[in-house]
């Protein structure tokens, strides 16, 4: 692997040799697509999308009952695509059965570690079974396909086979954020009409029980539509006993003053070992993933079994590499996308899916790499936020410890500054093999992407994933060339894309489709450089614009981060009487001893020589911690509230909502002023 080119450009850090390209799985899709090179693929993708996307379902052998009669109809425009018309399909078979008729079904599937060290094991015959009999448990209850059910639990064996069996069944799942309190899980259960929940009775994290049970009881009372809460016990046996003499008692009726509780190993114990999954049209929704939006009503993001699994497939399978023999470890909630990802990515592909109870830093500051050695795990997610505050860790750095497994290393969700892509590649992986990079949102996967074909630099994209038409463009909608800051759109139909929002397809237009007409306008800024590599500069509702000049924060907070003064920041605009706007930036010392007068000189400095005396910040604040999601993404609307002493909306998705009160007291200190 190549280590040149890092002075102030950060050129190329990692070539890939002539064997990890050989090995790619892209040059297999090529070769089985009959592809000469990647820019034909780009082309053909771009000017041919249903040969495109036919050459794909194809590639990752997604099981249909009835073929489609054409990948791709766009007579109703392209905000309202219809993909595989005609096909039928349950995309557990893929997921499954496809494997266990392989002859694969004792290569483990899931593997999961508790916060006290406690493993978890199922391999994919396993791991069918209890499906199999969940599902048929479910449907000795009442539940059928079409109707939609919460799954309110901890990263655990159990939330892996309830979406399983929720999908076998043809129910349309509605993962939730594990620390939700009742009042988000209530919003999004009566949106849905969820006729139940399943919810974990406790769940550990840094050491402390949260009563799950108690936060679902008060949020399904009185729900019209809610027929069933079904308990998952932390403590049960994994395996249910011999089924129970008597039958389960009977369904409530609808309007029932409270749902009829049944337990998780009731329904396995009813169930049976065999279960035909049911069969649907191939845009039958799968779920609901519910964006964490600011305040009022969520926007529930519509997911269907071909989309996901095949855009799941493109992302994880093709971009990030993965492949049978990987273990994949990312810490994160079930809540966000990237819980379902990291599920359908691992079983699509026939890998290994570990499950982390918990948090990455503790009981131990180095608790990830411990985990990540322990389960000999190849491929790692880790985010920007996430990298920092292990490199806050000095005394429990990733080489004490054997990661020799690892094989590659994947982002998503935010901008990453260089210095921790550098972290990552160099303490981490060691070189080894890539940290990829990918950018997109729980509305559609992914719109970039790293290549692992070609070099790649620190903290950048490769450009846009084949089949998105992902551009840079300015209000418009003109292309821009590099170095100039736009909007990133999508110009194609692509196959992950929300089928619009639950139940409201105005907001759906109004939000993606109408700002530019004819684009998909994503709400991100990006920008290519000379050598087209692609980088995010963060939201563009974030878009801090002085005196007639804008920029993302991602770009002054990476010029804060490269002082090396400060393990974390977030740049928000506030208002102000003259420019209109005024910088301010919060931030977590390095050093909580330090002169607080001369690091605000430093790091004020360093944001000017960055981007000039219009971006002088007016306020540096420090702060013990910024407010963040279970993901570790900074809550830059909440940072700016906080320094506004405004309301700061919905704060259900806050792992850290203690920060948010540090926050005020820490602004009200009016430390670093101008």
């Amino acid at each position: 692997m190549s280590g040149s080119g890092r002075g102030a450009a950060h050129g190329w850090v990692w070539q890939p040799s002539e064997a990890f390209r050989s090995a790619a799985n892209w040059q297999s899709f090529m070769r089985a697509a009959g592809i000469a090179d990647y820019p034909e693929l780009e082309r053909r993708a771009r000017e041919e999308p249903e040969w495109f996307w036919d050459a794909l379902l194809r590639y990752l052998e997604i099981r249909f009952r009835s073929p489609y009669t054409r990948v791709l109809d766009l007579s109703d425009g392209l905000a309202w695509p219809k993909w595989c018309v005609g096909a039928t399909m349950n995309m557990t078979e893929s997921l499954l059965e496809r494997h266990l008729e392989a002859g694969r079904g004792q290569h483990e599937a899931i593997v999961w570690e508790g916060e006290d060290g406690t493993v978890r094991r199922l391999t994919y015959a396993e791991l069918a079974e209890q499906v199999n009999r969940l599902a048929s448990g479910f449907e000795s209850i009442g539940l059928v396909s079409g109707a939609a059910v919460g799954i309110y639990l901890p990263m655990t064996p159990e939330v892996a086979i309830a979406f399983l069996a929720l999908a076998r069944l043809g129910c349309v799942a509605l993962p939730m954020f594990s620390g939700f309190g009742a009042a988000a899980i209530r919003a999004r259960l009566a949106d849905a009409e969820a006729v139940a929940l399943i919810s974990a009775d406790r769940s550990m994290r840094r050491g402390h029980e949260i009563d799950m049970k108690s936060i679902s009881d008060e949020a399904v009372r009185g729900l019209p539509a809610l027929r069933h809460l079904i308990v998952v016990r932390r403590d049960a046996p994994p395996r249910a006993a011999a089924p129970p003499a008597s039958a389960p008692a009977p369904a409530p009726a609808a309007g029932a003053a409270a749902p009829y509780e049944i337990e998780w190993s009731q329904l396995l114990a009813l169930g049976a070992a065999q279960h035909p999954a049911r069969i649907v049209p191939a845009e039958h929704p799968l779920m609901i993933v519910y964006t964490s939006g600011t305040t009022g009503r969520p926007k529930g993001t519509v997911h269907t079994h071909v989309g996901f699994v095949a855009k799941t497939g493109e992302d994880f399978g093709l971009c990030f590499d993965l492949k049978a023999d990987d273990r994949l470890l990312w810490m994160t909630d079930f809540g966000w996308l990237v819980g379902p990802l990291q599920l359908t990515a691992a079983l699509l592909a026939g890998a290994t899916a570990v499950l982390v109870e918990g948090t990455p830093d503790y009981p131990h500051d180095d608790r990830l790499w411990r985990v990540a050695a322990r389960q000999r795990v190849s491929f790692l997610g880790i985010g920007p936020t996430l990298a920092r505050m292990m490199m806050r860790h000095a005394g429990a750095p990733a080489s004490n410890h054997d990661l020799s497994s690892l094989r590659v290393a994947a982002s998503t969700g935010e901008p990453w500054d260089a210095d921790s892509w550098l972290w990552v590649f160099d303490k981490v992986l060691a070189g080894r093999g890539p940290l990829m990079n990918y950018s997109g949102g729980t509305e559609l996967g992914g719109l970039l992407a790293t290549n692992v074909l070609v070099p790649i630099k620190p903290a950048s994209f490769s450009g846009p994933i084949p089949g998105t038409g992902a551009d840079i463009v300015d209000e418009q909608g003109r292309s821009l060339g590099p170095g100039e800051v736009g909007e990133l759109v999508m110009r194609q139909a692509s196959i992950g894309t929300t089928r619009g929002l639950w139940r409201d397809p105005e907001r759906y237009l109004d939000t993606y489709w109408r700002r530019i007409p004819g684009l998909w306008v994503h709400g991100d800024w990006a920008v290519r450089d000379a050598d087209g590599c692609w980088y995010i500069h963060g939201r563009s509702d974030d878009t801090i614009k002085i005196a007639g000049k804008r920029t993302g924060p991602a770009e002054i907070e990476a010029l804060l981060l490269a002082t090396h003064q400060v393990v974390d920041a977030a740049a928000v605009a506030v208002p102000d009487a003259i420019k209109g706007a005024a910088l301010v930036c919060v931030v977590i010392a390095a050093d909580a001893a330090a002169d607080r007068t001369r690091l605000t000189v430093e790091l004020r400095d360093a944001v000017v020589a960055g981007l000039g005396s219009s971006f002088r910040p007016a306020r540096i604040v420090f702060a013990p911690d910024l407010p963040r999601t279970r993901n570790m993404k900074t809550m830059r609307r909440v940072v700016r509230a906080a320094l506004l002493g405004e309301d700061a909306g919905d704060l259900s998705t806050l792992v850290n909502p203690e920060a948010v009160a540090a926050l005020r007291e820490a602004a009200a200190k009016r430390a670093g002023d101008a």
